[in-house]
């Protein structure tokens, strides 16, 4: 089978599709399939052992929409089938183009990415559901239902998406769940000497991921702040960083905030390991790569209840579980955490194998049935 993956980012950016491409890449390739990639990037990304054809970020909106459509429709002409994490709207018009199947890896509602990108609406994807919105935000609508409708498959990593991808008009059949896979995981290194190598001294919480606002991570300062003697370390970037800076000073959290920047997956697994918890404030969710990633090292996880959380993150059992956009509750279940020996040791102990059966063999097994069936229509 000859797959194209797409992906609107790949390493060295930050991100779970940065992280599943090359995974479902590797996988495949280790099967014995032909693979190419297109995605957008800064600079040119590193080889690997099958093409990557990139198109450069620098290029102006439209010139961009437009190439990457026509990049994936001429590389899709030599492909059984393409299987999409991003850009759903050129990877539609590049395979309809060169008369290929697509399948789609969601992560999110594409309309409303859209729409918070362009600055047209606030609040979260719950909220954007149940709004009528304007002419603009009707179209963005139609055109996500009408890219994924034209989809021979449709992925969501989570319950909670999945029934809105079937709200918007996927036919069920055609909608199936395929949760984040746990990471290959390194042989990893005592965490007494994590701790020692990153300066981690006392209740340590750990982020790993882009700094956006769907993360809320003022939320998770706003905690901290309110939480005597723990530190919050945040791995990652985005167009958040600098105002999260200036959040950390007002706040007066000197070095019990530590911004590192963005670091590759190993060292981010080596912070998870090291930390006491990992940390999730976010305003919405689908299914982070993070708490999964979190999980399989043995840390366990502080989270608001949102989308798909709850589906990985059982509260009293592997994690915690707060409300959205309450920093009280997050710094109450911080100081419950911290204070309760007992609560550390249940959690982290139920940790690793509460995501055991998000396998990568078993997840991209799975995937590759469907893109094989696709491939055959």
């Amino acid at each position: 089978m000859r797959v194209l993956v797409v992906s609107g980012i790949w390493p060295p950016d930050v991100g779970g599709p940065a992280s599943h491409a090359p995974d479902v890449a590797a996988f495949l390739r280790s099967r014995d399939h032909a693979v190419e990639v297109v995605t957008t990037a800064a600079a040119p990304p590193a080889e690997e052992e099958y093409p990557v054809h990139w198109i450069p970020r620098s290029l102006p909106k439209g010139v961009i929409h437009v190439r990457t459509a026509a990049e994936i429709a001429r590389r899709a002409r030599a492909a059984d089938v393409v299987y999409t994490t991003g850009m759903f709207g050129r990877s539609a018009s590049g395979a309809v183009l060169a008369r290929r199947p697509f399948v789609v890896k969601l992560t999110a509602d594409p309309a409303f990415e859209r729409a918070r990108r362009r600055g047209m609406v606030g609040g979260d994807v719950d909220a954007f559901q149940r709004s009528s919105g304007d002419a603009a935000i009707r179209v963005l609508r139609l055109a996500r239902n009408a890219e994924l409708r034209r989809a021979a498959h449709v992925f969501t990593p989570s319950a909670y998406l999945r029934e809105l991808a079937v709200s918007w008009g996927v036919t069920a059949d055609r909608v199936s769940v395929l949760p984040n896979p746990t990471p290959p995981l390194p042989p990893l290194r005592p965490r007494d000497e994590l701790r020692s190598e990153l300066g981690l001294t006392g209740p340590t919480l750990a982020f790993a991921g882009r700094l956006t606002a769907q993360k809320s991570l003022g939320v998770a300062l706003d905690a901290v702040a309110a939480t005597d003697g723990v530190t919050l370390v945040i791995a990652g970037d985005g167009d958040e960083r600098a105002g999260l800076e200036r959040r950390a000073g007002e706040l007066a959290l000197g070095d019990r905030v530590r911004f590192l920047g963005p670091m590759p997956r190993s060292s981010v697994l080596d912070l998870f390991s090291a930390a006491d918890a990992a940390v999730l404030s976010s305003a919405w969710e689908n299914f982070p790569h993070t708490a999964v990633e979190a999980l399989a090292v043995g840390t366990p996880v502080i989270a608001t209840a949102v989308g798909g959380l709850p589906e990985v993150v059982a509260d009293g059992e592997n994690g915690l579980l707060v409300p959205p956009g309450d920093p009280e509750a997050l710094a109450a279940a911080i100081r419950r955490y911290v204070g309760d020996d007992a609560l550390r040791s249940r959690t982290r102990a139920a940790a690793a194998a509460s995501v055991e059966r998000f396998s990568p063999e078993r997840i991209f097994a799975t995937l590759e049935g469907v893109l094989s069936e696709a491939a055959r229509r």
